[in-house]
């Protein structure tokens, strides 16, 4: 059984999917990864606008009961850079790189998150704001709204819509990625230049099955205002772990492991995009659907990837709590690669380059060829855990 339908929730998204194949107008480049439309903002034929909007998703119900354990008030602002960069990430996938507006929305139950918490939460989006800038992804925090909407929402529910203004000559499509080329992988674990702390390479994706099968039982006792009700009992946090048990191969605890906030790749792909742009032919942001994500991009590419990075520690430890097969866990976590560039040989080099200058380890994870079983695409992953086979049906 899919442990992750079992919550409540879907890594595929099919009925999503399902929803939006026909009658729902794809924008003017119908194989890029974000909408993108003509220019509203500013009526030139050149430009294009992309909005997008994404939240930190279930994570936020993790740093509540963190919060309540430790009374680490600071975990909220990691919950704010998840939901915007789950956002800039999937913008710099068309090759947005800024100028970003950005508007929050932050849904709260009163009865659990204080105005102590919302005014962390609040501060924080005008931060993360000034952090982009400094690092050279321009962004302003337009305003906001925040609603007590506790017949709705147990604890707190984070979300962003960032809005983005690009010339149309600019825009990369993933409708380019073609047979022949290699897929470099940039990875989603370690310590950026730019972060303060390890990262375990969680990100934003596959946190509801992540902290129901690591943690204790405890927690669904202590704060039941955390969980879908509605979820099996046996499928409740019913993990071994505490929040603040470590481990040896990994720096800080777990549950900091697992609320480790969203890595931003922006800094990096714009270095890419200012020497490289002409050669990369797609990005891909694996967030949903984890590494079968690029089989949503293309026509009848076979994607194979052979030489992914080892499994992080925060990845094998979700595999031995939840027993979960490989198969599963490709395609909700993103399992050591959250961002994926298609490009030739010679360039992936000096991407892998540019990458290790922000203390990003990257590699060429895998290549692209024609699918001959089909005009649809395939992926194939392979490692030292075996050979697994994905298509969309």
């Amino acid at each position: 059984m899919d442990k992750y339908k079992t919550r409540g929730v879907s890594s595929k998204k099919e009925d999503v999917h399902e929803a939006i194949k026909e009658k729902i107008d794809k924008g003017i480049f119908p194989g890029a990864f974000c909408k993108i439309i003509d220019d509203y903002l500013g009526m030139d034929k050149n430009y294009c606008n992309i909005m997008h909007s994404d939240s930190a998703g279930t994570k936020a119900s993790l740093a509540y009961i963190y919060y309540k354990e430790t009374g680490d008030i600071s975990v909220f602002k990691g919950i704010v850079t998840d939901s915007i960069v789950m956002n800039v990430d999937d913008l710099i996938c068309v090759g947005a790189t800024g100028n970003f507006l950005l508007s929050n929305t932050i849904n709260r139950n009163p009865y659990y998150i204080s105005g102590d918490i919302i005014k962390v939460i609040i501060h924080e989006h005008q931060r993360i704001a000034e952090w982009f800038t400094d690092m050279g992804i321009p962004m302003v925090l337009t305003g906001g709204e925040t609603a007590d909407v506790g017949d709705l929402v147990r604890t707190v529910d984070v979300i962003c819509t960032i809005t983005a203004r690009l010339k149309k000559e600019d825009v990369i499509s993933n409708d380019n990625i073609k047979p022949g080329m290699v897929i470099v992988g940039l990875a989603s674990f370690g310590m950026a230049t730019y972060e303060n702390e390890y990262n375990s390479g969680i990100g934003s994706n596959g946190l509801t099955s992540a902290r129901h099968d690591v943690f204790n039982k405890i927690y669904a006792k202590k704060y039941p205002e955390s969980y879908n009700p509605n979820i099996p009992t046996d499928a409740v946090y019913c993990g071994n772990y505490k929040l603040t048990d470590t481990i040896s191969d990994m720096p800080i605890n777990i549950g900091k492991a697992v609320l480790s906030p969203t890595r931003t790749y922006a800094p990096v792909i714009k270095n890419i995009l200012k020497e490289y742009k002409d050669n990369i032919s797609g990005m891909i942001h694996c967030t949903g659907g984890g590494q079968i994500k690029c089989l949503r991009f293309g026509k009848g590419i076979h994607y194979i990837k052979n030489s992914m990075f080892e499994i992080p520690p925060i990845f094998r430890i979700i595999k031995e709590q939840s027993n979960t097969d490989y198969k599963e866990m490709h395609q909700v976590f993103n399992m050591g690669h959250r961002f994926e560039i298609f490009t030739d040989e010679n360039t992936a080099g000096k991407i892998i380059e540019i990458s290790k200058s922000f203390n990003i380890e990257a590699k060429i994870i895998g290549y692209t060829e024609k699918n001959n079983d089909s005009t649809e695409n395939k992926t194939t992953i392979k490692s030292p855990q075996g050979e697994i086979i994905y298509t969309l049906d």
